[in-house]
């Protein structure tokens, strides 16, 4: 029986209690700072001190444990316990803000889906809390955010992990595109069975209890191509806080750069990112320069740009697009 992935509406909640273990002079820097925000003191049995805040509780017990309760905790912890109070750097504070990050499990994400040159690349990321921890210190995060060069040298790193699995899954442009001609093709459907085939390979290599899926349609469609009941897959959206998701987004974007390296040389000129006024402007000179039959080497024929491009040249005849439906304008509701 099929186990359906979870399909979370918005990121774990944060947690509302927290304990640290601090030595005897942080310990007292943190009620000295409490002290100095004329927190109410009152008196907890064992307790070093104990204060009520804004929507936080904090104790510091003789044992040196820190226990901090409350919709603000989060707020406190981040905040308030700055690296010379805790000694840690900022990335310390994860482990005990989102300890599921640290849980061995799966990050999975893609990367080309609006690209119009160019394959979609679906990858599966398996990491340990070691992997975590060394990946955040280096600063890996959502890809979005990161520049192609950075990018490499990230994807080297996560590779370079020896714990870490890493899966990436794409078809090839004369195949995506004889895929996404076919009657009622979705690219929803084939990123679906990308992203369910990256999974299956990194679990066939290291087994985990759960993974987690940027989320990207309303429906779950991987758990169509994917049946393993001992599994639990999540999806939620901006699911890329999670430094397993984040790498996985990496992964995808370098094997991205890369077949767009590998495009660029076939076409002999660096192919533009994205989809706006300049590829489309680009995509004009390809077709010119090397006929309408080769545009599918490199673009994605189902896009609106490739018909677009091919009519306003006359060559319909050559390369049959199906017409794009119309436009729906938008709407201020």
């Amino acid at each position: 029986m099929k186990r359906k992935a979870t399909i979370q509406d918005e990121a774990p909640k944060a947690k509302t209690l927290y304990t640290i273990k601090l030595d005897s002079s942080k310990l007292d820097k943190v009620g000295a700072i409490c002290s100095a925000r004329m927190w109410d003191a009152h008196e907890v049995a064992y307790a070093r001190f104990a204060y009520k805040g804004p929507k936080v509780n904090v104790v510091g017990y003789e044992s040196g444990k820190l226990v901090v309760q409350g919709k603000g905790t989060e707020d406190f912890i981040i905040n308030t316990l700055e690296p010379e109070v805790t000694g840690e750097a900022v990335f310390g504070y994860d482990e005990v803000l989102h300890p599921e990050w640290f849980e061995a499990h799966a990050g999975l994400d893609e990367s080309g889906k609006g690209d119009f040159f160019g394959p979609v690349i679906s990858a599966c990321v398996i990491a340990s809390s070691e992997d975590i921890q060394t990946w955040i210190k280096a600063g890996i995060r959502d890809s979005k955010t990161i520049s192609d060069k950075k990018i490499i040298e990230y994807d080297k790193l996560i590779r370079s992990s020896k714990r870490a699995v890493v899966m990436t899954v794409f078809c090839g442009m004369d195949r995506y595109n004889d895929l996404m001609a076919r009657p009622r093709a979705n690219l929803n459907r084939l990123l679906a069975w990308q992203h369910a085939k990256a999974l299956e390979q990194a679990l066939a290599v290291k087994s985990v209890p759960w993974g987690l899926l940027d989320q990207f349609s309303k429906k779950d469609l991987v758990s169509e191509y994917f049946a393993k009941p001992d599994f639990e897959l999540r999806m939620r959206t901006k699911a890329e806080d999670d430094p397993a998701v984040a790498a996985a987004s990496v992964v995808a974007r370098a094997e991205f750069v890369r077949q767009m390296k590998h495009l660029s040389d076939l076409a002999g000129e660096t192919l533009v990112k994205g989809a706006g006024a300049k590829v489309k402007e680009q995509a004009g000179a390809i077709l010119q320069k090397l006929g309408p039959k080769r545009l599918r080497e490199f673009a994605k024929l189902h896009f609106r740009t490739a018909y677009e491009v091919v009519a306003a040249a006359g060559m319909l005849d050559e390369l049959p697009l199906k017409k794009p439906a119309a436009k729906v304008p938008f709407r201020r509701h």
